[in-house]
């Protein structure tokens, strides 16, 4: 009796359910909202480290530059007639604002000589936490890769006759040099900024005070502080702001939140008196008319 060859094994493929499928994907989901915060955190720890590697570049030059000085700091900017660069524009600390020319230029900047090679970009001037697009840039200029930087140098204290917009008024006070500085530990030098302009933030080369000086020994309360707390946490009562201090110190240091003009964009100073952090020796002021 003939018999039929028996067929071979046919391996039969099952689809996954539905119900699988659902839970592959809530497994998924719980996996990234575990690693999340996680990988959140490495990034802002990522972004405070690179941080203070630039401002420990830019403390380290403006050492520099204090010795190949006589011991007096740098100033801020020139923007008096004759002081510019010859295209016009003005030199601040990290270099020309690009106000007649249309473009910043950071080898022009009073650092550029000590920061080990010509820079045809900002990196070093810009904190990696304050992404680009997130505000508009210092100058006339709205080009969003005409980068100037999103620290400041505290010229109120160290150069009040070369700070722009307040030198008229305090441009009296000494020209500061190394030695000369109060609780060099405390006093900081550069520090992460921003400030809002017109109700926008924009980046600031200054580095402001709680308190402003009016006249015979008289300050009243800053309308438009600095000092930008983005590290660490999003804008609020943990985050900080990378110092970097006289004595060649980085410090994060957090805000003081009776002083902060903007929360919601961690905008504000680290203290609510100007001392020790920006202006030591405020008090005597008005006993101190003159040099």
């Amino acid at each position: 009796m003939n018999r039929r060859p028996a067929h071979p094994a046919r391996h039969v493929r099952h689809a996954f359910s539905m119900i699988e499928l659902l839970v592959v994907i809530a497994i998924i989901a719980l996996l990234i909202g575990l690693l999340a915060p996680g990988l959140g955190s490495a990034r802002r720890s990522a972004q405070t480290a690179r941080c203070m590697a630039n401002q420990r570049q830019l403390i380290t030059a403006w050492t520099l530059y204090a010795d190949d000085h006589a011991e007096r700091v740098m100033p801020l900017a020139y923007t008096n007639t004759g002081q510019q660069t010859s295209e016009g524009d003005n030199i601040f600390w990290w270099g020309a604002d690009g106000a007649t020319s249309g473009q910043p230029d950071h080898a022009s900047g009073f650092l550029a000589p000590y920061l080990g090679t010509h820079r045809h970009d900002a990196d070093v001037f810009e904190c990696p936490a304050q992404p680009r697009g997130s505000y508009a840039s210092q100058g006339a200029f709205d080009d969003p890769d005409a980068l100037t930087s999103t620290y400041g140098y505290n010229g109120y204290y160290l150069s009040p006759e070369h700070t722009p917009g307040w030198n008229r008024r305090i441009g009296w006070r000494p020209w500061r040099k190394a030695f000369e500085i109060q609780r060099p530990s405390e006093l900081f030098v550069f520090a992460d900024t921003l400030i809002l302009f017109g109700g926008s933030p924009r980046s600031t080369a200054l580095l402001d005070p709680p308190a402003l000086y009016q006249r015979a020994g008289r300050w009243r309360e800053n309308p438009a502080p600095t000092t930008a707390f983005r590290h660490n946490a999003a804008p609020g009562p943990n985050a900080t702001a990378v110092t970097a201090r006289a004595d060649g110190a980085m410090i994060p240091a957090p805000s003081d939140l009776d002083a902060t003009l903007e929360p919601a964009l961690g905008i504000g100073s680290a203290s609510a008196t100007n001392a020790p952090h920006y202006v030591p020796d405020w008090q005597r002021w008005a006993h101190a008319l003159v040099r």
